[in-house]
């Protein structure tokens, strides 16, 4: 089945530099906020790609933070892969770092709030993973190619119970 021109056209702009530019600034914000005017149902950027909004632990400061991040989920919604691209900036993003120092945390998926433990993916795991990442969403490659760093991917399951 052919990509859709809409979604076609989406891949190209997030692909460039200006996007990474003003992306992170705007997409975050806009999806908090409509996200917390619907009570969770709404996250403007799963239009595009399925979404979560992550709450982990700060690192520093033990706080909550809530990020909204694009996701890849597998396992039937068990699971999700997480992508610590930020939009293709040099650094990695803050929520990867909250995330390695306290695994535990919570995603807003569909409305629903639930708990999970996150997990640094490696090696052979990793690889597999970012190859069904770049089928899922090209513009990663565009991401990887523009930083040194290698990008951190996260699975995210679900915490029994």
């Amino acid at each position: 089945m052919a990509t859709p021109l809409g979604v076609r056209l989406v891949r190209k702009v997030s692909s460039t530099r200006l996007f990474a530019k003003v992306a992170p600034h705007v997409v975050p914000a806009l999806d908090r906020g409509v996200h917390r005017l619907t009570r969770g149902r709404v996250l403007l950027s799963a239009r595009l790609l399925p979404g979560v909004i992550l709450t982990s632990t700060g690192a520093r400061t033990g706080r909550p933070r809530r990020t909204p991040l694009a996701c890849m989920p597998v396992e039937d919604g068990r699971s999700w892969i997480l992508v610590g691209s930020n939009f293709g900036r040099p650094g990695h993003p803050a929520w990867t770092h909250n995330l390695l120092a306290h695994p535990e945390a919570s995603v807003s998926w569909k409305g629903r709030d639930i708990p999970v433990t996150a997990r640094l993916l490696t090696g052979e795991e990793r690889a597999v993973a970012w190859r069904a990442l770049l089928a899922f969403w090209p513009p990663y490659a565009v991401y990887q190619a523009r930083v040194e760093r290698e990008i951190r991917l996260f699975r995210i399951t679900r915490n029994p119970g």
